[in-house]
């Protein structure tokens, strides 16, 4: 995948966090133990670190609650937008994206970037491709009322990770 950056100062593009990572290892948001496999194939997501898992490589199933993650932080209410799905990770430590920006070769397939306000509230969303991608989300993070972005997997609604103004 090749993607033009439209504005790489505006963009921070964040895995799940390091110290949540770990505790998604131990109880994950809906308070259940991690689903640990191998990954025979290859390919799983692996949220911890924007980058797919290669043939062979254990990785745990959790469900993950990002916008109460992202409202703990800040004071936000989420309410009903509080969503938990399943996300794939590291089963064990990650060292992170090895690179800052847009993660190169994570996205394949349509993804939705949606909008939340400082309240947790959902402004919108725009359906991308990954060659689109980037620059959708530079462009919603120009609307003031923006305080957060997701990128979600569109055929399953997975959370893919999080953007914010850099």
């Amino acid at each position: 995948m090749t993607t033009t950056s439209t504005a790489p100062s505006v963009l921070t593009v964040r895995p799940i966090d390091p110290a949540v990572h770990r505790d998604l290892l131990e109880r994950d948001d809906a308070g259940r133990a991690p689903v640990r496999s191998v990954d025979e194939e290859g390919g799983a997501p692996l949220r911890c670190c924007l980058t797919r898992a290669r043939a062979g490589e254990r990785i745990a199933l959790v469900s993950y609650a990002p916008l109460r993650r992202w409202a703990a932080g800040t004071g936000a209410e989420p309410g009903p937008y509080d969503e938990v799905g399943p996300v794939f990770v590291h089963d064990g430590p990650c060292a992170g994206p090895a690179a800052e920006g847009w993660p190169e070769g994570f996205h394949s397939g349509r993804r939705v970037v949606r909008a939340y306000s400082r309240r947790g509230n959902i402004l919108g969303g725009e359906l991308v491709v990954p060659e689109t991608a980037e620059a959708v989300a530079a462009r919603l993070l120009t609307d003031p009322e923006v305080a957060v972005l997701h990128v979600r997997a569109v055929e399953f609604g997975c959370f893919m990770h999080e953007v914010r103004r850099g």
